[in-house]
């Protein structure tokens, strides 16, 4: 069964950090592109951040650039998403998706065209 997994989200400080992991099974994330993305009560969903499936390539959102970074271990299946000097409007539920074979050098596309999602995780950010 395919199935993406969050882990790491939590309640911090605004200053502080996080680690976001995003593992999957049922299929090798190794060969897709990884986004990041966040729901934040009453917004729509917005793209923070994906990798391509080598990881030389990453895109951010204007939001978290220099705040966050993306990274992916294929060995044991894995993207993060290092989140530093989190702020109270970064407060939302973050969702990882995969897509096969997607370019980010353009941004990390529509959440539309991302086929598989895990179920979010939340993370508050309090002032």
């Amino acid at each position: 069964q395919v199935q993406l997994v969050e882990s790491g989200g939590g309640l911090v400080q605004s200053g502080g950090s996080l680690r976001l992991a995003c593992t999957a099974s049922g299929f090798t994330l190794g060969y897709y592109t990884i986004g990041w993305f966040r729901e934040a009560p009453g917004k729509g969903r917005e793209g923070v951040s994906c990798i391509v499936s080598s990881g030389e390539s990453t895109n951010y959102a204007d939001s978290v650039k220099g705040r966050f970074t993306i990274s992916r271990d294929n060995a044991k299946n894995t993207v993060y998403l290092q989140m530093n000097s989190l702020k109270p409007e970064d407060t939302a539920v973050y969702y990882c998706a995969a897509i096969f074979g997607r370019t980010v050098v353009f941004g990390c596309g529509s959440e539309h065209e991302y086929n598989y999602w895990g179920q979010g995780t939340q993370v508050t950010v309090s002032s």
